[in-house]
């Protein structure tokens, strides 16, 4: 059966390389109409049905959300109004000290799905060292070298050194140096035909990382 959503990624892919050359107020007012039936409203659609399979898989409420297309450009150099890219945000509270995120990424260089924290918040920091440092430290770090064996992408660590109080040649000193952790399957366009399935298998097979950082209290 055909995924309803299969000319997603061409249709968004197509709009951001014209809009690339015409990242303009006027441009895009123009091509508004053509926005909102090839890439919102799809999209938010996908969105719907993707949180209907997160809630049944997690047995949880999931929230979603559409990242805007507008840029906030108040501090940056860079003028152009319009971001080049279609992001997705799915939400949901597990029961840790922090909602977990599944997110969808379609930009003219890459299509990313992953799932994971971005930033630890302040007590998620607390209790990401303590099972670090922890029994289930050891189980953690090989669940992350098993995603990357699984065509992964995880970041390198934010900090530099080893967090005090813990001992700078700490067998886990990679892990106690992160502030956010994530993982992501990048894609080429012809990988995907079906975007519902390729989330939804791409988020179960980040479901061991999912339960893990849920499992942070």
């Amino acid at each position: 059966m055909p995924d309803a959503f299969q000319s997603l990624i061409p249709d968004t892919r197509q709009f951001l390389n014209e809009l690339a050359v015409n990242n303009n107020r006027e441009w895009f007012l123009e091509n508004k109409g053509r926005y909102d039936s090839t890439l919102k409203r799809p999209a938010e659609l996908l969105m719907t049905q993707v949180s209907a399979d997160l809630a049944k898989m997690y047995e949880c409420e999931v929230q979603s959300k559409l990242f805007r297309p507008h840029r906030d450009v108040r501090f940056s150099k860079d003028k152009t109004p319009y971001h080049e890219h279609l992001h997705m945000l799915w939400t949901a509270d597990l029961g840790g000290v922090q909602p977990l995120g599944f997110f969808f990424g379609i930009s003219q260089t890459y299509i990313s799905i992953g799932a994971g924290l971005m930033a630890f918040d302040k007590d998620t920091l607390i209790s990401w060292r303590a099972m670090v440092d922890g029994p289930l430290g050891g189980d953690l770090a090989h669940l992350i070298q098993a995603l990357q064996t699984k065509s992964f992408r995880v970041a390198e660590p934010e900090l530099k050194r080893v967090p005090a109080p813990y001992d700078r040649e700490h067998p886990r000193a990679d892990l106690l140096r992160r502030k956010s952790l994530s993982a992501w399957r990048d894609y080429d366009e012809g990988d995907i035909t079906a975007p519902t399935n390729a989330l939804t298998k791409t988020f179960d097979d980040l479901s061991p990382l999912v339960q893990a950082l849920a499992g942070m209290r």
